[in-house]
């Protein structure tokens, strides 16, 4: 009798704490935003990952009547600004704004992450980085599309624009090399500007990335377009031309996407996530995200965290397993 008291007045007990616990959460959600809300940038001013930061801490901030600050924290592959938020509290005033490389290809990419993305970040909302066509320069004849590009490759020298090892762009590269025999050559920038710069000058014959960043190119008539890494053909931009799928290139890494994202401390409380991440998506409804929707050429504005978590469990291991089949020697 004695054993079963103890053990009724123990699950009285862990119900008691349980139901406390959850009262506290609460109480915590209730009460955010308590003071200025930082949304640390991983990356320069002026990208898309800085863009989607500073597009929702202005709508947070009229909605809550609270002070949202975007702090650019930049340096060695967003790894700085990862481990200052995972080491920071769990009250939802401290926010990461990343991209897929430092969730996913940063572990395969460096030897020491100060961070485990899956350990130590839960999820709020994510925004597609856009769609990453391949673009060919001028001097690359023909006009049909992939097979344009595979022919010359196969007798002449192709250098190939990415931005940086592991991207899309390098995926793309070594997956082309592989199925249809050819010996292009990764050439890893560390941003677009340059890249863009030397496809259209020629000094390279080939590059992947955004639609945004070959727009001037493609408007001087340096560049055209090739292929699409999509199930579907753009919306938006570029309706014609063909994806890889398309084309022939049916490896599952020709459907691979990037995109950048919000993530919080692991601990803090659900409701306060729910909260940033239904935030996040109301933004959705306004001018400027509206007006980077169509910039980016992207299908859809930000998603909530149901979508992001989607995202990590379908897309997140072939990320990770693309970039450790390139070989990479850790930096």
């Amino acid at each position: 009798m004695l054993g079963r008291m103890s053990r009724r007045a123990f699950v009285r007990s862990a119900s008691t704490a349980a139901l406390a616990g959850g009262l506290v959460g609460t109480a915590q959600a209730q009460a955010w935003p308590a003071k200025p809300v930082r949304f640390i940038c991983g990356y320069a001013a002026g990208g898309l990952t800085d863009i989607m930061a500073r597009v929702t801490a202005e709508y947070l901030g009229e909605k809550y009547k609270q002070t949202f600050i975007v702090e650019n924290k930049t340096g060695a592959g967003s790894m700085i600004a990862a481990e200052m938020v995972a080491k920071s509290a769990p009250d939802g005033h401290t926010i990461l704004f990343t991209n897929s490389t430092a969730m996913f290809q940063n572990r395969v990419i460096f030897k020491d992450v100060p961070y485990d993305a899956d350990r130590d970040f839960v999820p709020i909302a994510m925004l597609s980085a856009g769609k990453t066509p391949l673009y060919v320069h001028k001097s690359v004849p023909g006009n049909n599309g992939l097979a344009d590009l595979i022919a010359y490759a196969k007798t002449n020298k192709v250098s190939v624009g990415t931005t940086g090892p592991g991207s899309l762009g390098h995926i793309f590269c070594s997956k082309l090399n592989e199925i249809f025999g050819l010996s292009m050559e990764p050439v890893h920038y560390r941003g677009e500007a340059p890249m863009w710069a030397d496809l259209s000058a020629g000094t390279t014959q080939a590059a992947c990335s955004t639609y945004l960043g070959a727009l001037s190119a493609l408007q001087a008539g340096n560049i055209r377009p090739v292929a699409v890494p999509t199930r579907t053909r753009m919306k938006s931009k570029l309706p014609d031309v063909k994806t890889f799928l398309e084309q022939g290139a049916t490896h599952p890494y020709f459907l691979l996407e990037s995109m950048v994202c919000c993530v919080a401390p692991t601990g803090t409380p659900d409701a306060i996530l729910q909260k940033l991440s239904d935030g996040m998506v109301e933004a959705n409804n306004t001018q400027r995200v509206k007006g980077l929707v169509d910039q980016f050429g992207l299908d859809q504005g930000i998603q909530g965290r149901a979508d992001f978590q989607a995202f990590i469990k379908e897309m997140g291991p072939q990320l990770v397993a693309s970039v450790r089949e390139l070989n990479l020697t850790p930096q």
